[in-house]
């Protein structure tokens, strides 16, 4: 694929495979908040206009129901299908290129205004400034030393250092999810595998940060698949550490039908995801989470493509799954992309460790440094699995996160969606959950 990059003068990025350890300059620092924004993303516009000057994005509103559409009088732009996909193929990544190519009748993109909606609380760009100055990688990459909560470098030289700003990124601080992951055949059959999730962030949890419980946990989950029945009680509980090679990350899973809780250290890397139907890998989930270690991580550089975002519409709660499942991708209807500046990062896998991912492509958004799109390759270097993020702002708490994801199979014509339009309560923010919750013994309960 012929893609321009951008000058990397002009977008203070270096494209490297070599480790750099180094934390930014106090001339680097400097430039967030004014030619940088405070998260780190190029203020200004592009020179055509179709990318706009960030200005603040969504204003929060802790009272607004953050599934509402700001945007639903906007109307497509153009909508890019496979008879014009020519005219706009150096803005699209290969993956999507392979979805127009084995759905050439059925797949399009409808391309909106772009609107740059990411926002965050005071409290954590304030941390981002913070953290710019101090943080390093440690353990070979592996790890953080003087970090503080969400993202570790503002101003990345390494493509390693951009996938730890992915993994460590606000996300509200403390959520309950319930959604539908939905493994979907070849012919368009489905049936939704119904969880609730917990996400909390040390800082979050009901009591406070513990420094010496929590001083290398970046996050506590727990998970409960509530339905099918032959699923029903399942529980995965993960304490997600900071550096995993040093301290790896710590799992436990309940078995409803066994009534027991056993240590779970295979929920990493390339180990099927919980009730995903082998369609995504453990460190697929959330687009990537996990230990670096088994990659070389290499920053290509930064350019605009059409990326999904501002996805009110497939969030929309009056929608129906039936209405946006369908056989080899979603109603793509129900989809928004936009123009935007994304930073591109490539991962190989290093010489003697094994996952069925022998190279990984992953394009992150500036304004939030949350991964839009994924394209994974097998051990053959053949595109095997298609991953995209569908964003929206969520302005009762401030944070972009995902409202939908997508994981496509190219060689077996099967998918995997995550939707919430048929869930009740999809997303509650500032919960306050107790420690204990998060440990083996609360498991039992969890699961009844």
């Amino acid at each position: 694929m012929n893609v321009k990059i951008l000058a990397p003068a002009a977008l203070l990025l270096v494209a490297t495979s070599v480790p750099t350890w180094a934390k930014a300059s106090n001339t680097e620092v400097k430039k967030l908040g004014s030619e940088l924004t405070t998260m780190g993303a190029v203020k200004a516009g592009n020179r055509a206009g179709t990318i706009p000057a960030y200005t603040g994005g969504l204003a929060q509103d802790k009272n607004a129901n953050p599934l509402n559409n700001p945007f639903a009088g906007d109307l497509p732009l153009f909508t890019i299908t496979a008879k014009n996909l020519e005219q706009y193929k150096n803005q699209l990544s290969d993956g999507q290129l392979a979805l127009f190519k084995k759905y050439p009748t059925s797949y399009k993109m409808p391309v909106y205004q772009t609107r740059r909606t990411a926002s965050y609380p005071t409290t954590i760009t304030d941390k981002v400034l913070k953290n710019a100055a101090s943080t390093q990688l440690v353990s070979g990459g592996n790890g953080l030393k003087n970090f503080d909560e969400t993202i570790p470098f503002a101003i990345p030289k390494t493509g390693l250092e951009v996938i730890w700003n992915h993994v460590s990124r606000f996300r509200g601080g403390a959520i309950e999810r319930n959604v539908a992951t939905i493994p979907v055949q070849n012919s368009g059959s489905f049936a939704p595998v119904r969880m609730r999730s917990q996400l909390t962030m040390p800082q979050y949890v009901k009591g406070g940060f513990n420094a010496k419980k929590d001083d290398n946990i970046l996050f506590y989950y727990m998970s409960t698949i509530k339905t099918p029945a032959r699923l029903s009680g399942g529980v995965l509980l993960v304490h997600e550490t900071i550096d995993q090679v040093t301290q790896p990350r710590m799992a436990w899973v309940y078995n409803a039908g066994q009534r027991r809780v056993r240590r779970a250290p295979q929920v990493a890397y390339d180990a099927p995801a919980q009730a995903m139907d082998g369609l995504r890998t453990a460190d697929q989930v959330d687009m990537y989470n996990g230990a670096p270690n088994k990659y070389d991580w290499k920053l290509i550089g930064k350019q605009e493509m059409y990326i999904p975002y501002n996805a009110y519409k497939l969030a929309n709660q009056d929608a129906k799954y039936k209405d946006i499942i369908g056989p080899g991708h979603i109603n793509q209807d129900f989809t928004r992309y936009e123009l935007h500046r994304v930073w591109k990062v490539e991962a190989t896998l290093k010489e003697g460790e094994r996952h069925v991912y022998g190279k990984r492509t992953y394009y992150i958004d500036e304004d939030s440094w949350q991964i839009a799109l994924a394209d994974h390759y097998d051990t053959r270097d053949v595109l095997w699995r298609v991953a995209e993020g569908h964003a929206l702002q969520f302005v009762d708490v401030n944070t972009l996160w995902y409202g939908a994801m997508t994981n496509y199979d190219l060689l077996s014509g099967r998918y995997i969606a995550d939707l919430n339009n048929e869930e009740e309560d999809p997303f509650k923010f500032g919960i306050k959950i107790k420690r204990k919750a998060f440990t083996a013994s609360a498991l039992r309960r969890a699961g009844r």
